[in-house]
């Protein structure tokens, strides 16, 4: 499950797993051995079943006793960590409810207006290029602007945060990438404990838990590994989606799909994190046909599971039973904010880049390896180039600088600004288009939407 082959073709690989069952045997990277969930009602079984398949990597037999090397690939990705991820039992319960605590204190309304603002300052760099990388100019800054306000990080420290987690995903230079993630996150905390302020941050040092400075680390390691990485490949996977695919693409009057929607054929077909929920059998045990030795890792792969053939409907579009956010005990906490944060900013492109145009076809678009992510190398994109705002005239300001210290503790300090999003009524759909690399003169849905809403 590493290099080129499985990322161009992840699809393809999960069918071939399929004539083993449910679950196959597989390397994540060279020496690194492993079972592959790839069974829907199987995969919510491992999810759903801390008794039998635990968390905590300290389990896992064949990096204790050095068959597996630190500076393995993977390693990063599944080491122990004294956070939510890797806990079990009550030490899971105490870190994930300082977790949830936390982020149920974040405003949505504040959230979505501080992604419009940071969409607007991003689309205003480029617009008047008319060319650019949606991936590396948009997606992948995106997350980082909003979670640097969140966790009042300065923009310096974001910028090693993102650098730290890419590699840690790509599996390039894991375990150097691991200690610059390690030493940033060292220095974030210990500006919080000096400075706190109305942000994430703090207020997980203010919980009752009573985090240790290693549990803060390692809590916001699992947060921002969460918050930004996937993020961006949400949000440039349903960019991808939304301009290749007639369902997504056709005009207003013929009926098409909504952003919403898109992003739901995302999470069911293109999860962002691909294969990951890694457990450990607490026993040795028969599984769908297979023997699992335990303290042997067990992974579970959201995509192959999601397109699982024995699932008896096609119908994605508000569906929400797919496993792109996990299951069980340790289900993503924040979806309803990563949901967030996709939709407005590819609402928002959409509203002020209406005839966008991929610059290549589909299906030369490019992934980057690693047996946990779906992400995509760039996305490039054509348009017809629009004028920023000129100077002096109403704009979005964004700043990634951490918030104010003088703001009262628990408000958010950050001036929401939320508008309407707008969206199509569902209607039939059109078949899938071959995907061309030429503009096609056709107004997207979100062409004619767009101007309809500027008018009104």
């Amino acid at each position: 499950m590493y290099g080129p082959d499985f990322a161009a073709d992840p699809a393809a690989a999960y069918e071939e797993m399929r004539r083993f069952g449910p679950a196959s045997p597989v390397l994540l990277a060279p020496g690194v051995d492993a079972t592959l969930v790839t069974g829907y009602q199987e995969a919510l079984s491992v999810l759903r079943s801390p008794e039998t398949f635990a968390k905590d990597p300290r389990r896992w037999r064949a990096l204790a006793d050095g068959r597996v090397p630190m500076d393995s690939p993977v390693v990063p990705m599944m080491m122990y960590r004294p956070n939510c991820l890797f806990a079990d039992g009550e030490e899971h319960r105490r870190l994930r409810q300082a977790v949830t605590d936390s982020l149920e204190r974040i405003d949505p309304n504040a959230l979505r207006g501080y992604v419009e603002e940071s969409a607007d300052t991003l689309i205003d760099t480029f617009c008047a290029r008319g060319e650019a990388d949606l991936l590396n100019d948009y997606a992948r800054i995106i997350p980082l602007l909003v979670f640097n306000q969140l966790f009042g990080c300065p923009p310096e420290l974001g910028d090693q945060l993102v650098a730290g987690m890419s590699g840690i995903f790509d599996g390039v230079d894991a375990e150097k990438a691991n200690a610059l993630l390690t030493q940033t996150l060292i220095e974030l905390v210990a500006l919080k404990r000096a400075k706190p302020a109305a942000d994430v941050t703090s207020w997980l040092m203010a919980h009752p838990a009573e985090l240790s400075d290693e549990e803060m680390i390692h809590q916001l390691v699992v947060l921002m590994g969460a918050g930004t990485e996937p993020e961006q490949n949400l949000i440039a996977n349903g960019l991808r989606l939304l301009l290749s695919d007639d369902r997504f693409a056709g005009n207003l009057a013929g009926g098409s799909l909504p952003v919403d929607d898109a992003l739901d054929e995302v999470l069911w077909a293109d999860p962002p994190m691909a294969n990951y929920a890694v457990h450990y059998p607490v026993h040795d045990l028969d599984f769908s046909g297979l023997r699992l030795r335990a303290g042997e890792p067990v992974v579970v792969s959201f995509a192959a599971a999601n397109t699982d053939p024995s699932l008896s409907s096609d119908q994605r579009a508000g569906n929400r039973a797919h496993l792109a956010w996990s299951a069980g005990p340790h289900a993503c906490p924040a979806q309803s904010s990563a949901r967030l944060i996709a939709s407005v900013a590819v609402e928002k492109l959409l509203d002020r880049l209406p005839d966008l145009e991929l610059t290549r076809p589909v299906d030369e678009l490019e992934w980057r390896p690693g047996p946990f992510h779906r992400a995509l190398s760039a996305l490039p994109v054509r348009f017809p180039a629009v004028a920023a705002p000129t100077a002096g005239a109403p704009t979005a300001a964004v700043s990634s600088a951490p918030a104010k210290t003088d703001e009262t503790p628990g408000e958010m300090p950050w001036n929401a600004s939320p508008a309407p999003s707008p969206s199509t009524p569902r209607a039939a759909t059109s078949t899938p288009r071959e995907p061309s690399s030429a503009p096609t003169g056709r107004r997207r849905w979100w062409s004619s939407l767009a101007g309809w809403w500027r008018g009104r």
